[in-house]
């Protein structure tokens, strides 16, 4: 029995916390192969230096994998990938993995985002895709050295609904030996847009004024304008047939309360400091594109785009 063979594409914040838990179990069990996908200088690093995760949970930081890649077509039989890049190079990944994966391959995208699940369908078709949401304070701390602050991080995984009787059980059974927090659900969806209605709304008006997430709870045209885009994703996960509480609006104000006041939003952080890559199409773009396929109005939302899009 050959062993399964894991593959971890992008040592970022996520994939490398998630990474370095799941191959640091198995440089004791041995019991599958794992192989991590870097580029550039944290390729050579992690080369080099294996891949270090700093972490109130562990006191050993250093994981050595079997196999550090520089590309994608450089993988072998891969039965699980764990697709951990920046959501605006999902597409140019999903590309590179199609000739190289083969028909039992099952893929685990690692990102939040109402969308990502249909645009790797868009690309992989066949493939059994598992839609998963993703809580982790983590991130680089220089190339190969990822930093991990409070609790541990916790992943929602979901079954796929086109492939939904698809032997998933190992999968689990790895998570689970990794030690990772996670809770396996027949639906992941109302986890996934749970959390996008609050990083979507919080996200696009940070961005706007250059505020602060404490800010959007208090003054009263950012709350607004929170609200109204809340309200427009909503009314597509209804439409979708995706179950939101009743209640989420408040439940999501008061969730966004418990942060300390100043915290950031990623989006306002990459739009003020003039990032081109950002998450402005991650939030915005597929709120306007659903809304365009269900024939649902999305006022808000383009407006706030719109002005984002014009900074």
């Amino acid at each position: 029995m050959n062993k399964k063979h894991i593959v971890v594409v992008g040592l970022g914040g996520v994939g490398g916390y998630f990474g370095f838990k799941i191959n640091q179990t198995n440089e004791t069990s041995g019991k599958y192969t794992v192989s991590f996908v870097a580029r550039g200088e944290t390729y050579k690093k992690v080369k080099e230096n294996g891949l270090t995760l700093l972490s109130p949970e562990h006191s050993n930081t250093q994981t050595y994998p079997n196999a550090v890649e520089e590309n994608i077509s450089d993988i072998q039989n891969p039965d699980l990938v764990l697709i951990c890049v920046k959501e605006y190079d999902l597409e140019n990944v999903c590309k590179q993995l199609l000739p190289v994966i083969h028909k039992e391959t099952i893929l685990l995208p690692m990102m939040n985002g109402a969308d990502i699940y249909d645009r790797i369908r868009k690309i992989i078709p066949e493939h059994t895709v598992l839609p998963t949401c993703i809580y982790v304070a983590s991130h680089i701390k220089e190339r190969g050295i990822v930093e991990h602050k409070g609790k541990a991080g916790k992943m929602i995984v979901g079954r796929d609904p086109e492939h939904f009787s698809a032997p998933v059980e190992w999968i689990t059974e790895l998570l689970d030996e990794s030690k990772i927090d996670f809770d396996f659900k027949d639906n992941s969806l109302t986890d996934i847009w749970t959390k996008f209605i609050f990083i979507a709304s919080f996200g696009l008006v940070t961005a706007k004024h250059n505020s602060s997430i404490g800010a959007v709870c208090t003054d009263e045209q950012q709350k607004n304008e929170a609200t109204e885009i809340m309200k427009e994703i909503k009314q597509i996960a209804d439409k979708k047939g995706i179950y939101l509480q009743e209640d989420i609006i408040d439940k999501t104000f008061e969730k966004a309360s418990t942060f300390p006041f100043e915290t950031p939003t990623s989006l306002q952080l990459d739009i003020h400091s003039g990032k081109k890559d950002n998450e402005l199409e991650l939030f915005a773009g597929a709120v306007l594109k659903y809304g365009a396929e269900l024939g649902i109005e999305t006022p808000f939302t383009q407006k706030i785009y719109t002005e984002i899009k014009e900074k």
